[in-house]
């Protein structure tokens, strides 16, 4: 796919970052705890899965602290894989594949047969649990022995009602003055590619497959783990959480 060299791919990939830090102002500790586990169980030339990778977030993080690492980014999303592909132009080291993950055959699309580690970031909250234990089946015929998943993500208890209601006014108060300040919300955000001379194709395509919302749940930390190791994984538990979001690793 020939990607318009005339667009700044990196100020695309900046204001992306600035838009879902308004949500997750601890959103790079995540990809900071994330990669310490790539390299712990992986080492630090690791064969990686960028697993509804958006914009390829993870796999920039990546590459700039593992140079020798391989990704394959994949997602259905036409406006974020047109972004990740013109930001990675020429890149070797950097594979996209766009395919529903609905779809039961999409890991036959695959440039490899398993990875070292499947990795993804708040995505997978759009699917409901039912397909999503069949993805986590999948993700689990992909992962080499000894390799890992990990998902960060909102996982929601709901056996913690006034301490999730507490969490969620203090952080919608927070994102006030960084609204004032600037920072543009999702719709602000898609409003501004929708205008772009280059995105503003693969954004109404993008709304075609979506709609304006996701119709997915969020179900906790302890369904996330137990359901992985229903579906092939030995362990799974959480290494990383902030009030709202989690970040599950689960051990091959």
């Amino acid at each position: 796919m020939a990607i318009d060299t005339g667009t700044d791919w990196q100020a695309w990939q900046d204001s992306w970052d600035r838009q879902q830090e308004w949500y997750m102002p601890d959103r790079e500790d995540r990809f900071r705890i994330m990669l310490d586990m790539v390299e712990a169980f992986v080492g630090p030339e690791p064969r990686i899965l960028d697993l509804a990778c958006g914009t390829g977030t993870i796999t920039a993080r990546l590459l700039a602290r593992f140079p020798k690492a391989v990704s394959t980014g994949i997602d259905l999303d036409p406006a974020l894989l047109t972004i990740a592909r013109g930001t990675f132009e020429g890149d070797d080291r950097v594979t996209f594949v766009e395919a529903d993950l609905k779809d039961p055959y999409w890991p036959a699309r695959l440039p490899y047969e398993s990875y070292d580690a499947v990795l993804t970031a708040t995505a997978l909250h759009w699917l409901r649990t039912g397909p999503l234990t069949e993805l986590y089946g999948r993700i689990a015929g992909l992962v080499r022995h000894g390799g890992v998943f990990m998902n960060a993500d909102h996982m929601i208890d709901d056996t913690t009602p006034r301490i999730n209601a507490v969490e969620e006014t203090h952080r919608r108060a927070a994102m006030g003055p960084a609204q004032r300040a600037g920072a543009l919300d999702w719709a602000e955000w898609w409003q501004l590619a929708s205008q772009d001379p280059v995105l503003a194709g693969p954004t109404a395509r993008r709304f075609e497959i979506y709609g304006a919302h996701a119709d997915g749940e969020m179900p906790s930390a302890a369904w996330h783990a137990r359901v992985l190791r229903e579906q092939g994984f030995t362990e799974a538990r959480p290494v990383w959480s902030s009030p709202a979001d989690t970040l599950l690793l689960a051990l091959k």
